[in-house]
């Protein structure tokens, strides 16, 4: 990868919300996920993500959920069960097309019914779209 497109990568990292020193929990990791995502984020947090087997909070979660993974608010709850107060969860989903699709509507009823707000949606990489979550609070500080 080149510097400008590593660049642009982290860049893609900071506008999500990533900041150095972050704990980052990923939960729903696959062989699908975006691997430039993953070390664009890893990159403006300056440390490795944690697995789902981490014991202590986060200040953020990378959620990657596909279309069969269950049931989204399920998810988002458990997400939030592992993050600081104040955190935020990137929801990753597989864009309009792609093997695992999820209804925009669906991720809004499910934020919603988990307590969350998007506070943004992006593109995450090529096959991935993004939603930045967070809860009631968090927004509100935000302002």
């Amino acid at each position: 990868m080149s510097a400008t497109a590593d660049h642009a990568e982290t860049n893609l990292a900071v506008r999500l919300g990533f900041k150095a020193d972050q704990v980052v929990q990923e939960i729903g990791y696959d062989d699908d996920v975006d691997q430039d995502l993953r070390e664009a984020i890893e990159a403006a947090t300056g440390s490795e993500l944690v697995d789902e087997e981490y014991d202590d909070v986060a200040d953020a979660v990378v959620l990657w959920f596909r279309e069969d993974d269950g049931d989204l608010t399920d998810a988002l709850v458990d997400a939030i069960a592992y993050m600081e107060e104040g955190g935020s969860i990137l929801l990753l989903t597989p864009k309009t097309g792609r093997d695992g699709y999820v209804e925009a509507s669906e991720v809004s009823e499910a934020a919603t019914t988990a307590g969350l707000s998007a506070s943004k949606s992006v593109s995450a990489g090529k096959d991935w779209s993004g939603s930045r979550l967070v809860t009631p609070k968090a927004a509100a500080k935000k302002r």
